[in-house]
């Protein structure tokens, strides 16, 4: 309380002293004196290898939900962002699909045929530009799932946690997880998803579609996810976790 009341009088002169008063906001420091830089993740082309193609059609939408997004563009306010196409990409591993905005429009690039450009109808409007990079993300991943595949490393840590690869009786695998519960956990494996146990504590999942690989990771994970206190769980993609002291009494 004592340094407030003698630090009063000096802020009583900034206030009321006129040419002082200018010089309040140089007190305080903004966050960051760096300049603010966009990303423009949109804008990067997307290089199609050899032997990837890929096409945009029209979604087969029922006259309900047209009727439903004219109303829905009439009653203005937040902007609402409808999904109208589907990019269909085709490669040596498989196929993928991937939904896209009305807005969103992807075309081959003036430079050279094996690239291609995602970009928005208008980028000033928020919403467009936030869908632009995450399109264009989308596109890339598929491109890149298609032809080299993706995969998650799943890492069991704990004595007697391991994954088991198992066979129903329709011939459909399964995985059984031992992780310090009395009853294993039996998650069954999509088919556009390969799984192998190389060791009995590491898994490898591989797939097309980078979405699903990850959710099957995550779907793991969740049964034993890492504790920070002695180090055991789930750990995907070289996930690592700063281990804390128990507090002792």
């Amino acid at each position: 309380m004592s340094v407030y009341r003698s630090l009063t009088p000096i802020l009583r002169l900034f206030v009321n002293s006129p040419s002082k008063a200018n010089a309040l906001p140089s007190l305080s420091r903004s966050f960051s004196a760096c300049s603010m830089n966009l990303s423009n993740i949109g804008n990067m082309p997307i290089v199609l290898p050899e032997g990837v193609k890929l096409s945009v059609e029209p979604k087969k939408i029922d006259d309900v939900s047209l009727f439903r997004m004219k109303l829905e563009d009439q009653r203005g306010g937040k902007p609402k962002i409808h999904i109208t196409k589907t990019a269909t990409i085709t490669g040596p591993n498989g196929t993928v699909k991937v939904d896209l905005a009305d807005f969103v429009q992807v075309e081959p690039s003036a430079e050279s045929s094996e690239k291609i450009h995602v970009s928005v109808v208008n980028s000033d409007k928020r919403h467009q530009k936030q869908m632009w990079g995450t399109s264009r993300s989308l596109i890339s991943n598929g491109v890149v799932g298609v032809s080299e595949g993706h995969l998650s490393i799943v890492k069991f840590v704990g004595t007697g946690f391991r994954a088991i690869l198992e066979k129903t009786k329709e011939g459909r695998e399964q995985l059984s997880l031992r992780v310090g519960y009395c009853v294993p956990i039996v998650i069954k494996i999509p088919k556009d998803i390969k799984v192998t146990v190389p060791l009995p504590h590491r898994l490898i999942i591989e797939g097309v579609d980078k979405q699903r690989v990850k959710q099957l990771a995550a779907k793991i994970r969740k049964h034993r996810p890492p504790e920070p206190y002695k180090g055991k769980g789930i750990f995907v993609d070289g996930e690592t976790i700063k281990l804390k002291q128990r507090k002792i009494k």
